[in-house]
């Protein structure tokens, strides 16, 4: 099949595509006599995979390593429960940190209430407080 079709059945764009096997994560694919890429089914399983992955946000190097686990014949299965767990406890974090963001977002909104909104200095508003902010 051709790189439309591949795309289509992968979601992956063909830019995608083409990056991905100039880094080593898809193959090079076979080429026709007129130099288009003729993908098989194993590209297209591989390719699978490998958008399966990203949507669990797998980075390319977890992606690479799972991949090459399976080209040597390895079962790559407990790597990747190991790669899922991890992704889900920094979601978890990223989660807990976004829940104390949206409490001091509401808390200083608040307090951004009982400034003026028309101060164009911005010595004695709300501006004022978010330029004295640090990040924590």
């Amino acid at each position: 099949m051709k790189i439309q079709e591949f795309s289509q059945q992968t979601g992956l764009s063909a830019k995608t595509i083409r990056y991905y096997e100039s880094i080593g994560i898809l193959r090079s694919p076979q080429r026709a006599p007129n130099g288009y890429r003729e993908y098989s089914e194993q590209d297209l399983e591989r390719a699978r995979f490998v958008a399966g992955a990203r949507s669990l946000e797998l980075s390319l190097d977890e992606i690479s390593e799972l991949l090459a686990m399976q080209d040597q014949r390895e079962a790559p299965c407990r790597t990747m429960l190991n790669q899922i767990k991890h992704k889900a406890e920094q979601i978890n974090e990223r989660i807990v940190l976004l829940q104390q963001m949206e409490k001091d977002l509401r808390k200083l909104y608040k307090l951004g209430l009982t400034f003026p909104t028309d101060d164009v200095d911005g010595k004695n508003c709300i501006c004022h407080l978010v330029k004295e902010r640090k990040n924590n």
